[in-house]
């Protein structure tokens, strides 16, 4: 929290100091401002007042950090090994691959740490300022502490500081603090105390919006100390994790690593053993790398990572990194904003008192439909005291379309007067104002007063809206039925019984009154309107919120149901947040700001089991939040749409910002929401979980596949088969390259099964290479393998011959059809692969078949793979051969179904509660 002069003083307490001891703090003369010299000592000293950005990397670095990778590094030197070994077009697709995997790589880095630049650009505002004793405009960047601004409706305050004047001064937050409705100022000096940034009524923040009224402000910070500042200097200091994808990858990567240069030097080493010459080791130990290095993987996996993108996108979801994809697959917990995500940000009145009866009202949002509901057989009362106040005491607009002007908690008292009967542009044009006292956050209240159509009679009445308490302190009797008044004390218990029940169900609450005068009376309330506000008649009671979109609490069901943890994280009170919470169905427990800063990171790891809930938070709250979940091991979703939240998304595993919010949050963030829904997400992580399925089922293809050729080519160099070379280098890349394709898009293109969402998230902490998956690849590769290597055994060729390319080619064809039909049973696990839907499948499936046979079958593919014709015999034998694995794989997922089916018992403390819930 920073509200100081400079980064090297202490922090300075301003909501605690009253204007004058402010002003006599930074030396500033209210009245005449700064003087010209007394402002170059000031920018000399905190400089200027902009937010400094963050250098983003050069190309050149990003190219460099993505050809350090390993995987790139493998392909690399087997490409420039093939071009000393003569093995030219070898050299050109490996360099081609290299090609493809940096500039894909490259792109999405650059792309990324933006934030502080979206924050550094935003528009900047001109401030009128005194300076030398005269009112000047200038730009905000000149701005410095001490200064003297003016400000009023429509303005950006340009920097943070301390009211010193305020007349009916409202300022909208939500960017800093998450608060839904705009925030009364006034300059009563606050205790020294530890206040919430939200309930610092006494100051102003720079880049929030002033929607009413007029102020002068004591800047008090600028540039990096002020509260948008420090929300850059958090940005700055969090780097974006790698997704888990990225980090099993990169396990895989290492130990492919290691197999695939292990082989190398066993098969070099028995070569030089054998005598063989330096271009056939070079030869051959090209062959092998290229068969034990899945030179497609990073080209592949990017492609299933962009159709899930597609995906996405076409669901109102746009991940800002291919990785994000999946990394929403293994999303655990999900921290939620709640305006406008979880809301519709439209302020609704929901519940309405009056003459001692409760109305229940229809209808959300700004749209002007619905009926007012009440209990069966209550007589049908007369509003029409209340409707003068709905319309009267109020100056926003709503348009029959929902287009709000003015203060959306007014706009929500238009839409009910019209739910009754009333216009209420056409009522004030009827009525106008003979006397006002405007709305002020000091007193807490609004007046109006006008000849108004009363039982009858034309008469002068006073109609007044504001906070319940204070309306209730100036009022004498309360309305208690068609032109009929009693003692307020009649009431008293109804009316306070009547504010609690709305206040626990989280409504913002407002009462109404009135008063009716004599036409003697004009002059005098004309001349002093505030003194009229007092013996009032209590009208009744309005109950506001901001409601559920209509699809959240589903998803949220959704999520609780898929073992998801949801949380919702607001800059609004404690009590009116959790109120929202129990209408959606969250988890217990909730806490504010202050009592979760009070908490050790131990205490509150301790309780956050039990808390669901967090109101009047700060940004570092919410940071701190993300942090300790990642400590637990959970893959933390964090929403928002306002620049408070942006830390918090950029720390998030999985950052989301609504397409509504700010520039800096959507820029932080690792996916944007462009229809600002819950529910949008949630069905996110659904398409998530099934770009996982799909990765590990492309793993569970191409590994299988790479150890069958990895083991062929040691059997065949251990044991001397075929002279040691099981196949071409060119075989195995047009296998990798051109006929492995295929399944991937088979596997891309296979509808996911319903129940995806019925299961608990996955654990991250158990990844693509599990123990039971490497044993299934192992056997899987070894089938693969001796299937292959029995054609290079008992082939037709004799050991005579110079070369055994009959064998060679059958061996290559059992290792083609091979890998094309264990991608049609591998492609899903533990369901069969031959259940239906299968014929998109059959159909991808068919084109690498075709393209095998016409690689032993078409010239310039003869000579490029050094293959032959075969014969029918030979055909079926190397079909017969390819059955093996699918066959095999199948019984396998036969067992596995059967051993889930089992009961299995766990104890109960090795569950966990998101996972107990699934």
């Amino acid at each position: 929290m920073t509200d100081t002069l400079s980064s090297t003083e202490a922090p300075t307490r301003w909501w605690a100091l009253d204007p004058e001891a402010a002003s006599a703090q930074l030396g500033t003369d209210v009245g005449a401002g700064l003087t010209t010299a007394e402002v170059t000592t000031r920018r000399e000293r905190y400089g200027p007042n902009t937010l400094t950005a963050q250098a983003a990397p050069s190309v050149w670095s990003v190219v460099l950090a993505q050809l350090r990778d390993p995987m790139n590094i493998m392909l690399v030197a087997v490409a420039a090994v093939s071009a000393a070994i003569g093995q030219g077009s070898t050299a050109l697709i490996v360099g081609f691959l290299v090609v493809v995997n940096v500039v894909i790589g490259a792109r999405q880095e650059m792309l990324a740490r933006k934030s502080v630049d979206a924050l550094a650009t935003m528009q900047e505002p001109q401030s009128r300022v005194r300076r030398d004793g005269a009112l000047v405009q200038i730009p905000a960047h000149e701005l410095v502490p001490g200064d003297i601004v003016e400000l009023e409706a429509g303005d950006i305050v340009p920097a943070d500081g301390r009211l010193l004047r305020t007349a009916t001064m409202e300022t909208q937050e939500a960017a800093l603090t998450g608060e839904s409705t705009p925030i009364g100022k006034d300059v009563i000096t606050l205790a020294d105390a530890e206040v919430p940034l939200g309930d610092r009524a006494n100051m102003a923040f720079q880049n929030t919006s002033v929607t009413r009224g007029t102020g002068t402000m004591l800047v008090t910070a600028t540039g990096m100390t002020t509260q948008i500042g420090n929300i850059a200097t958090l940005l700055s200091s969090v780097e974006k994790t790698k997704s888990p994808l990225q980090r099993e990858l990169d396990k895989l990567t290492k130990v492919l690593g290691v197999i695939a240069w292990s082989a190398v030097a066993v098969i070099v080493l028995i070569g030089v053993l054998r005598g063989q010459s330096p271009s056939d080791l070079l030869f051959l130990a090209t062959a092998v790398a290229i068969s034990a290095i899945p030179t497609g993987l990073p080209t592949f996996v990017q492609a299933m990572l962009a159709y899930g993108a597609r995906q996405l996108a076409d669901a109102k979801a746009v991940v800002a990194n291919l990785n994000d994809v999946e990394t929403l697959g293994a999303t655990s917990s999900i921290n939620s904003d709640k305006t406008g995500t979880l809301t519709l940000n439209e302020m609704t009145v929901t519940a309405l008192y009056t003459i001692g009866q409760h109305f229940t009202v229809e209808g959300s949002g700004y749209a002007k439909t619905g009926r007012i509901l009440q209990t069966a057989g209550a007589d049908v009362p007369d509003l029409t005291p209340l409707a003068y106040g709905l319309c009267l005491a109020s100056d926003a607009t709503v348009s029959d379309s929902g287009g709000v002007i003015g203060d959306p908690t007014e706009a929500a008292l238009v839409v009910l007067a019209a739910k009754l009967g009333i216009d209420a542009e056409e009522s004030r044009r009827t009525y106008p104002r003979v006397a006002e006292v405007p709305f002020d956050s000091a007193y807490k209240f609004m007046a109006t007063a006008h000849w108004l159509p009363w039982r009858g009679d034309r008469s002068l009445v006073e109609v007044v809206k504001g906070g319940p308490d204070v309306v209730l302190q100036r009022c004498t009797h309360a309305l208690a039925g068609p032109g009929q008044t009693v003692p307020l004390e009649d009431m008293r218990a109804d009316i306070e019984a009547e504010m609690e029940r709305l206040a626990e169900q989280g409504l913002r609450t407002l009462a109404f009154a009135t008063r009716f005068l004599t036409p003697a009376d004009e002059a005098a309330l004309v001349a002093d309107p505030m003194s009229y506000v007092e013996d009032l008649v209590f009208v009744g009671l309005v109950g506001i919120v901001d409601p559920l979109r209509p699809t959240a609490k589903v998803a949220v069901d959704i999520a609780l149901k898929a073992g998801i943890e949801v949380r919702m994280i607001t800059g609004d009170h404690a009590v009116t947040a959790s109120a929202i919470g129990k209408q959606l169905g969250l988890g217990p427990g909730a806490i504010s700001g202050p009592e979760l800063a009070a908490l050790t990171d131990e205490e509150l790891l301790e309780r956050l089991p039990n808390l669901h809930v967090f109101g009047r938070v700060t940004p570092e709250d919410k940071l701190r939040l993300v942090q300790l979940m990642q400590k637990q091991g959970l893959v933390v979703a964090m929403t928002g749409d306002a620049v408070n939240d942006a830390a918090a998304i950029k720390q998030a595993d999985i950052g989301v910002a609504m397409g509504s919010g700010s520039e800096v949050t959507k820029q932080a963030a690792r996916l944007v929401l462009t229809d600002d829904n819950f529910s949008t997400l949630v069905h996110a992580v659904e398409l998530g979980r099934s770009i996982y399925q799909k990765i590990t089922a492309y793993i569970r293809f191409q590994m299988s596949q790479l150890i069958g050729l990895v083991v062929l080519f040691l059997a065949a160099s251990v044991f001397d088969i075929a002279d040691g070379v099981a196949m071409t280098p060119m075989m195995v890349l047009f296998l990798n390259f051109f006929v492995c394709v295929f399944p991937v898009i088979a596997i891309m293109l296979d509808p996911v099964g319903p129940g995806i969402m019925d299961r608990a998230p996955r654990d991250p902490d158990v990844g693509i290479t599990n123990g039971p998956a490497v044993r299934r690849w192992i056997i899987n590769g070894a089938i693969l393998c001796i299937a292959s290597a029995i054609p290079l055994v008992l082939g037709p060729d004799t050991p005579a011959a110079d070369h055994p390319t009959a064998s060679m080619t059958m061996a290559f064809v059992v290792m083609g059809l091979g890998s094309v039909l264990s991608g049609l049973v591998l492609r899903r696990e533990p369901e069969s692969g031959l259940a239906a839907p299968v014929l998109t499948a059959v159909k991808v499936l068919s084109v690498p078949v075709i393209l095998v046979v016409l690689a032993t079958e078409l010239g310039f593919l003869q000579r490029w793979l050094t293959t032959q014709p075969l014969t029918g015999s030979q055909w079926l034998a190397c079909l017969g051969l390819a059955l093996l694995l699918p066959v095999v794989a199948e019984v396998d997922k036969v067992l596995m179904r059967r051993r889930a089916t089992r009961p299995v018992l766990a104890p109960p403390e090795a569950v966990s509660p998101a996972r107990a819930r699934a």
